[in-house]
């Protein structure tokens, strides 16, 4: 059976006692309840360490990383950074990062080479605009992304990466992906998997839906056949909201 997984992604958003509160209140609650998923929160880098200090329910991920160890990178955190003050999993291609700040496959397939090696769980994600939607190989692009950032990994380390699917072309832009058309996708990804580790990889292999999942879809969006989970933006950022969409694994 597959690991169902809820991931939130916080962004660029919440002030420190903002974000102690939020995790304190969704680590509280799972403490008192049978969920049946895995839950992490994906959270700016400045609240790091707090989060993974307190936080016995939920898993504790960094929404981006550097690929280099050390070096001469003003700004930058580094993944081997991150692993070594306890950070359990990383957000690496979000659309975000590859649109806004221009972050190529190459690019990708370093952080996750890092990731891989410094033992983060690594979250992948991948989806396509609304320009390539519109085009008859909207699904060979996705594929496209796994295969320059991740199929190079030996069986064994691809088996510790989750995939996220984000509908770019329905995220902000007044159109929505229908649970079918979401799960078609994850259909794809799957199949791609299966060509290239074998269907028992492709039938382990976790893969979430990252687009403007909420309390009013989750129920229709988690329990198509191939979707695993959720990425959760804005909902996670509301207490109520976000353990709604867990309470679909109830």
């Amino acid at each position: 059976m597959r690991k169902k997984i809820v991931a939130g992604n916080w962004k660029m958003n919440l002030l420190l006692d903002e974000a102690e509160k939020l995790n304190a209140s969704i680590d509280e609650t799972l403490s008192k309840g049978n969920f049946r998923c895995d839950v992490y929160h994906f959270i700016p880098f400045i609240y790091l360490k707090e989060a993974i200090d307190n936080s016995k329910h939920v898993q504790i991920g960094a929404q981006n990383g550097h690929p280099e160890k050390n070096g001469a990178y003003t700004g930058e955190i580094s993944i081997h950074q991150l692993a070594h003050m306890g950070t359990q999993a990383i957000l690496i291609g979000h659309s975000e990062r590859r649109q806004l700040f221009n972050e190529t496959n190459d690019f990708l397939k370093a952080k996750v080479n890092t990731a891989i090696a410094e033992q983060l769980t690594v979250f992948f994600c991948c989806g396509e605009s609304l320009e390539q939607r519109e085009s008859e190989d909207y699904e060979q692009i996705v594929i496209n992304q796994l295969k320059s950032a991740l199929f190079h990994l030996p069986e064994e380390d691809f088996r510790k990466v989750i995939i996220a699917y984000e509908p770019i072309w329905a995220i902000g832009t007044g159109k929505t992906a229908s649970p079918e058309q979401a799960n078609a996708m994850h259909i794809s990804i799957r199949a791609a998997i299966a060509d290239a580790y074998g269907n028992s990889v492709a039938e382990t292999t976790s893969i979430l839906y990252g687009g403007s999942c909420k309390p009013s879809n989750a129920q229709e969006l988690l329990t198509q056949s191939d979707i695993d989970g959720g990425l959760i933006g804005g909902a996670s950022l509301k207490p109520e909201d976000f353990m709604s969409i867990i309470s679909t694994y109830q």
